[in-house]
């Protein structure tokens, strides 16, 4: 049944990795959220947190082969996009392309969900 897994990890990877283009710049970043990033600190922090998505993305295909690692890439994930909506929820009022991050991290959510039942019920000795 490692294959449930994989492809929960699979999916939380794909999701992660796409927004990783932000770490190219503010255009990229923009067209991504549908934000305008003004001040150079905010584009800091939003390339840097592109960058983050991207090794976030390398630890879930890394936990396709490397079991020992599934349960920690599957919480991270989980902490990461629960986190966000969580945040965003809090504050209100986003835009459509927010909107969308939300429906990707719902589907992750689900995704990693189902690989953590999948590790915790199925794959066991």
């Amino acid at each position: 049944m490692n294959w449930i897994s994989n492809i929960a990890l699979a999916i939380a990877a794909f999701i992660h990795f796409l927004p990783v283009s932000g770490i190219v710049g503010k255009t990229s970043l923009e067209k991504l959220y549908g934000v305008s990033i003004d001040d150079p600190n905010l584009l800091i922090a939003m390339q840097h947190r592109a960058l983050l998505f991207g090794l976030l993305g390398v630890l879930f295909v890394v936990a396709m082969f490397k079991v020992d690692l599934r349960l920690l890439a599957m919480c991270f994930g989980l902490v990461s996009t629960v986190g966000f909506i969580a945040v965003a929820w809090q504050v209100g009022d986003y835009n459509p392309l927010i909107a969308r991050v939300i429906k990707a991290d719902a589907i992750v959510i689900v995704a990693l969900i189902i690989g953590l039942i999948n590790e915790f019920w199925f794959t066991k000795s």
